[in-house]
């Protein structure tokens, strides 16, 4: 979710920009959800528990809702911009068709998915989360505003663990443990810093995994995910809510946030150390592009989502029937085409997505008053010969 922290969020984030940390998105996202429960692995010698087996049902493209309304044409281009990521061969021959064509209009690009794909339910409903990449202010020097340094990796930050890949720190006798969690890190972590934000602006920056920073002189760099500390993330949302902070039905990113600038200070710093996860970063010339998911490509916005890599494949094409919103002030009901190129720490399972709107102050407003019902289709690639052909009437190519 610059995934996912795409925070890479980084999202690849690193999510690169939802994927590291997820961009376990936590406007609304990812963070209304109650905090992660620790259970104990198999006993030693024991066969662990296989993955629960993903439940689908065969379906036409009639039966998905909202389908006619779709914008096909706009689904196209985003399509043909990211389908590089595929994998599957299947995919990959229907992508390299898509990108014989500049673009299609309307009844051709519906023509072109239809033709090329054929849909199926994942039986069962999750949630959809959103996410954006922000934009805040910042400054090269610190004041009583701008007093929360974003922190490059540490240099005692290395991988470790079982598997190799887990963020540990380096001892002073060459021994690794666990990270310290985002209280000590704050208070007791070294000094060094990149920039200076505002606490809150910060705090957000680390949930969505990567953004934009200008200075007081109108310069731009970006701020893109490096690393975590390892520790689970834990959304405030919900414990906003039940410590009496916030009401129960305005617990979007944008009401978090303006409790948390109107309590700067010790109060708000005792809230946002409830997510014991830090996301550093580094910094990066600002290029104008959008960032780039787990998968490697940019992400389209409104075209992109963040999935559990362990449940779907970067590259593979969904068509997303998102509906009941949970938060006030939300839009009724998504329902796109979208192509899977993020990951995010609190993105998990087979029904659950984390929607990229794009960048900036209205995408993050968006963003954090989406949390729907969602239901989601996968579309799977069929064997054929020329579907860009016998839809433009052309025929097969020579």
């Amino acid at each position: 979710m610059i995934p996912s922290l795409n925070p890479s969020l980084s999202r690849g984030k690193g999510r690169s920009f939802a994927a590291a940390l997820g961009l376990a998105l936590f406007l609304a996202a990812c963070a209304t959800a109650p905090p992660p429960k620790v259970t104990p692995g198999p006993p030693p010698g024991s066969t662990p528990a296989p993955a629960p087996v993903e439940q689908v049902q065969p379906e036409t493209f009639a039966d998905l809702p909202g389908w006619d309304a779709e914008d096909h044409a706009a689904a196209f281009t985003a399509y043909r911009s990211v389908c590089g990521a595929a994998k599957d061969p299947i995919a990959k021959a229907i992508c390299r068709r898509a990108r014989s064509v500049e673009s299609l209009a309307e009844p051709e690009a519906r023509a072109f998915f239809e033709d090329s794909f054929r849909p199926e339910r994942i039986v069962g409903e999750g949630v959809m989360t959103a996410y954006f990449a922000p934009e805040y202010p910042a400054r090269k020097a610190p004041d009583a505003e701008f007093s929360a340094p974003l922190r490059p990796r540490p240099a005692d930050l290395v991988l470790g663990g079982p598997a190799g890949k887990d963020p540990m720190q380096r001892q002073a006798d060459g021994s690794l443990g666990p990270y310290p969690d985002r209280a000590w890190i704050e208070t007791e972590g070294p000094p060094d810093a990149l920039a200076w934000m505002r606490p809150e602006d910060l705090f957000f920056l680390q949930i969505q995994g990567s953004g934009v920073l200008t200075y007081e002189d109108g310069s731009r760099i970006k701020a893109l995910f490096s690393a975590t500390n390892g520790r689970p993330f834990v959304g405030v949302a919900n414990l906003m809510r039940d410590k009496g902070l916030l009401a129960p039905d305005n617990i979007s990113g944008e009401s978090i946030r303006s409790w948390l600038a109107a309590h700067r200070g010790p109060e708000a710093d005792a809230v946002m150390r409830l997510n014991p996860r830090f996301a550093f970063f580094r910094l990066a010339p600002d290029d104008g592009q959008p960032p780039i998911g787990a998968a490697g490509v940019p992400l389209p916005a409104g075209r992109a989502i963040a999935v559990d890599a362990s449940r779907h494949a970067m590259g593979e094409l969904f068509y997303v029937d998102a509906t009941a919103p949970m938060l006030t002030g939300a839009f009724p009901t998504y329902r796109r085409l979208v192509t899977a190129l993020d990951v995010g720490g609190a993105i998990k399972g087979d029904i659950r997505a984390d929607l990229y709107l794009g960048q900036g102050p209205v995408a993050g407003t968006e963003a954090g008053r989406v949390r729907h019902v969602l239901r989601m289709h996968r579309l799977v690639p069929k064997p054929g010969d020329d579907p860009i052909g016998t839809v433009l009437g052309q025929g097969a190519p020579k």
